[in-house]
């Protein structure tokens, strides 16, 4: 599976040892294929630079040299797919769908909240908790 992470995603695991940390192994050592683009990498590293403190930045820096990072130019063509969205957080839906993806992992409830669950184009999105039950109930079959 293809897998988008959201910067917030890339975030929670740089800043932690946390379960985002946890499910973000997992998921890269079960050959499930981990991706962002420029514009989640570029948020993420803002982020970490505002709001984290110790080896959060070199822990994400490690992260992204293991995770497939593609610089995504998005269409200039208006499409209604991410309409729904605020306009800083399409770019993630429609870079998810350019990058063929199967799943966008994202922790913003409040924005993609609406679409958890729901397909776009090929690509569900999950929360976290719900990617990995997902993928977990997958096994049990």
């Amino acid at each position: 599976m293809r897998i988008f992470l959201d910067a917030n995603i890339l975030f929670s695991a740089a800043k932690s040892n946390g379960a985002v940390r946890g499910l973000l192994h997992d998921l890269h050592a079960n050959g499930h294929v981990l991706v962002a683009d420029e514009y989640v990498a570029t948020e993420a590293r803002r982020n970490i630079a505002a709001k984290a403190t110790g080896d959060a930045l070199p822990y994400l820096q490690a992260l992204l040299s293991q995770i497939e990072v593609t610089a995504v130019t998005q269409s200039t063509n208006a499409t209604p797919i991410a309409d729904w969205l605020p306009p800083k957080d399409r770019p993630v839906l429609l870079s998810a769908i350019a990058c063929q993806c199967d799943a966008l992992v994202t922790g913003d409830r409040t924005h993609f909240g609406a679409g958890y669950g729901k397909v776009f184009q090929g690509v569900t999105l999950y929360s976290p908790a719900q990617l990995a039950m997902h993928l977990w109930s997958e096994v049990g079959r």
